[in-house]
């Protein structure tokens, strides 16, 4: 199914598609979500950067190139029921009524990364007020509980969400998620018990880990994999040692400490902190691909088959099309949060425009 869908896209007929056909096949799923069925969404050709070739290229390129200039945020911070506090990062409001879209963000990112930044300008550009969301401890000062955030930790964006729509009823509301923060946003709604709909009318994944065990398994296997992970873990580490007369008397944190893979790293701290078995037991029941099925909201999945963070093997292509509430664009090249186009002057993110392109064309349709 896989293979099939990167013949169409190499052959340029991906714009032509409509949002029946983004499924990944040739098959086309029984009608669209109520409301959304007469929408046609036509994802634009990618056209990867020359200079910019391979997913390494594509993922430590885009990273680099996007700018950090973005809208200046008004910070506000939201008490969880726990006790524990999330800073949520408002972008100005283009008008009364405009649709809002909640931002989240990939491991170890938070809303003042380059891509949450640009894709905020995107937003803001369309009519569509930006929301970004911190997870916990990733707003430059320590949470105060003892736990963090992780890939199915889903209560905290559902807490924001239910906020959203409990004081802007006639807005309507989208969110967008990156890797980890992706992760999280399809787990949330297809275990909610209506299909995420009464938290959303829309959303977007970008670079999604769709089986966490498979991502960290390939992550182990080639030197830029284990330095992507290497990144990772120093900024773990960094956080663990701010907590760490609390965390000692909870986990084996010198064990923590010295983790050489995210898998150690999660078996050694993740799993126990949160109540899972091992990290095995962790990836198993926070992994998305499984909770695609009960997803209810009109959603966009965007990957690229060489993302490095994922085998290509692992993309959910025949779950996402039993969904017809869900469009899969597998793209052949893209890295991971890539998807870069232009020039080094002028460089351009297909994978940022597409996701808010498909927000705006929901958000506003389902105004209409």
């Amino acid at each position: 199914m896989v293979r099939i869908r990167l013949k169409l896209l190499r052959e340029g007929l991906s714009n032509r598609m409509d949002i029946h056909g983004a499924h990944g096949a040739f098959e086309q799923g029984p009608g669209l979500v109520p409301g959304v069925n007469d929408l046609s969404y036509h994802p634009k050709p990618f056209r990867p950067a020359w200079w910019a070739a391979g997913p390494n290229l594509q993922t430590l390129a885009a990273r680099l190139l996007r700018s950090s200039q973005g809208p200046e945020y008004r910070r506000e911070r939201l008490t969880t029921p726990d006790d524990d506090f999330l800073d949520l990062d408002w972008g100005p409001a283009p008008s009364p009524d405009s649709p809002i879209v909640l931002v989240l963000h990939g491991l170890e990112g938070s809303t003042s990364r380059s891509y949450v930044r640009n894709v905020c300008r995107e937003l803001l550009f369309l009519g569509i007020q930006p929301a970004a969301l911190n997870f916990r401890g990733c707003s430059g000062e320590a949470n105060r509980v003892l736990h963090y955030y992780h890939s199915g930790k889903t209560d905290d964006p559902a807490f924001v969400l239910s906020l959203l729509r409990e004081r802007y009823p006639q807005r309507r509301i989208g969110a967008l998620g990156f890797s980890l923060g992706g992760n999280v946003l399809l787990k949330m709604m297809g275990e909610c018990q209506k299909g995420g709909t009464d938290l959303l009318d829309a959303a977007a994944v970008m670079s999604v880990p769709y089986d966490l065990a498979a991502g960290c398994k390939l992550l182990e296997e080639s030197p830029m994999g284990q330095m992507y992970a290497g990144y990772f873990l120093r900024s773990l580490r960094h956080k663990l040692r701010m907590k760490e007369p609390r965390l000692s008397r909870k986990i084996d944190l010198a064990s923590a400490l010295t983790s050489q893979t995210i898998w150690e790293f999660d078996d050694r701290l993740t799993a126990p902190l949160n109540g899972f078995s091992d990290a095995a037991d962790y990836y198993k029941k926070s992994s998305s691909a499984q909770y695609l099925r009960g997803i209810d909201v009109p959603t966009l999945l965007l990957h690229a088959a060489d993302d490095p963070f994922l085998p290509p093997e692992s993309v959910p292509s025949s779950q996402a099309s039993m969904n017809p509430s869900i469009s899969l664009v597998l793209q052949e090249t893209g890295g991971h949060v890539g998807f870069l186009e232009g020039t080094p002057r002028k460089p351009s993110f297909w994978g940022d425009k597409e996701a808010v392109r498909f927000l705006n064309k929901v958000l506003t349709k389902s105004a209409s």
